[in-house]
């Protein structure tokens, strides 16, 4: 062999052995399921502290899961607390019922994402008067933002939640805040949901006194991890009365790819810096107008269904609030809507079907997802690191 044949041949060894060392397997996940019901694609979260000590914040872009067939999987990093560094990562999961699945974790070269990776996206709307958006491939919401408080041809003050209607898994919002004719079904769905002043599809608020107390429209927003499979995001919120007292609230909410449901938690707290008082409860709700219900107070769900009508017949949703039944306390109505009144702090979700998305051919179809849904609430995932 020639020296230069030689030379070549010593650094191709040494490349190949120095990414077999980047590559060399750190730990294994195992994700057990001992729920009755299959999940496929659900989204799970580690925390860096969970890694062990090897494994630094700057590690956390460069990690690699591969499932038992070997196959390189999604990684999204999560920022979880606002300061600009990641704290977690997240992928999917598919995990047979009363089963189990493991994952090989590596360190290897930092993912680049390519924009049809994305499967969640959420965004700050300036040019729509505040609006926040977000969307995944089944559903899509907003919230109104300060400037929609003043605007001179429609004013409205509301924390409520609207929601939109899809029938691709293409994200749209982007689009459609373009052409700004989302009002009429163009093949792929629309705004056709009135939330107006109610509680919309799981705006939120706190009850005393027999009363609802909400607050104005939302004054910042932050996304602090924004997909391709998580998004995650905050608003906030200035003080409002609540019975007599200063309320301020930091609202998070975070949408996985492929689920129809959203989750919500609202962070409260006085002027004074004085907890709330224990006679005020949390409270979220859907707008009771047009809708018949289906109120399971010991399940810990509220489900509406309607026919949009607003712009024309656009099929029927159905909206469904999804808690811990342990913590609700009662299912009033107020303010024309009906409410989850519940013992906070805690997190709930809410979502949406459409019987013309293709996934639900009416509302039998839909109680049986938000069934599903609540009983893997119940029973979640147990994820394990092992060394």
């Amino acid at each position: 062999m020639t020296r230069p044949a030689a030379r070549l041949g010593l650094a191709l060894g040494l490349l190949s052995f120095a990414s077999s060392l980047l590559a060399a397997e750190f730990g294994r996940v195992v994700v057990r399921n001992e729920s009755a019901i299959a999940r496929k694609g659900e989204v799970v979260q580690i925390g860096l502290a969970s890694l062990g000590p090897s494994v630094k914040q700057a590690d956390l872009a460069r990690i690699h899961v591969a499932d038992a067939s070997g196959k390189d999987l999604l990684v999204q990093t999560l920022d979880l607390t606002g300061d600009h560094y990641d704290d977690a990562i997240a992928f999917q999961v598919d995990v047979a019922a009363k089963g189990s699945a493991e994952y090989t974790l590596t360190l290897g070269a930092k993912r680049a994402f390519r924009p049809e990776d994305f499967k969640v996206y959420g965004r700050f709307v300036r040019e729509r008067f505040d609006d926040f958006v977000w969307e995944n491939d089944k559903v899509a919401f907003r919230m109104y933002g300060e400037a929609l408080e003043t605007w001179e041809q429609e004013p409205l003050t509301s924390s409520t939640v609207d929601a939109w209607v899809k029938k691709t898994p293409r994200l749209v919002v982007d689009s459609w805040y373009l052409a700004d004719n989302y009002h009429k079904d163009h093949g792929e769905g629309g705004d056709f949901y009135s939330a107006g002043k109610s509680r919309g599809c799981g705006g939120s608020g706190l009850f005393a006194d027999g009363r609802l107390f909400t607050s104005k429209n939302f004054r910042r927003s932050r996304v602090l991890s924004r997909g391709p499979i998580r998004l995650l995001f905050e608003l906030d919120y200035i003080a409002w009365d609540v019975a007599g007292v200063r309320v301020r609230e930091t609202k998070r909410v975070s949408l996985d790819a492929g689920s129809n449901f959203v989750k919500y938690e609202s962070f409260y707290a006085t002027e004074n810096g004085a907890p709330l008082p224990a006679s005020v409860l949390y409270a979220t709700g859907i707008k009771k107008k047009g809708a018949e219900f289906r109120i399971d107070a010991a399940g810990g769900v509220i489900r509406s269904w309607e026919a949009l009508n607003s712009y024309g017949p656009d099929g029927n949703m159905g909206c469904a609030i999804v808690i811990d039944p342990s913590r609700v306390a009662g299912t009033p109505e107020a303010d024309g809507n009906v409410l989850v009144t519940f013992r906070g702090p805690s997190s709930y979700y809410a979502g949406t079907g459409w019987d013309r998305s293709g996934d639900f051919a009416g509302v039998a179809d839909f109680d049986t997802y938000v069934n599903t849904f609540a009983q893997k609430l119940a029973s979640p995932l147990r994820v394990e690191v092992v060394k």
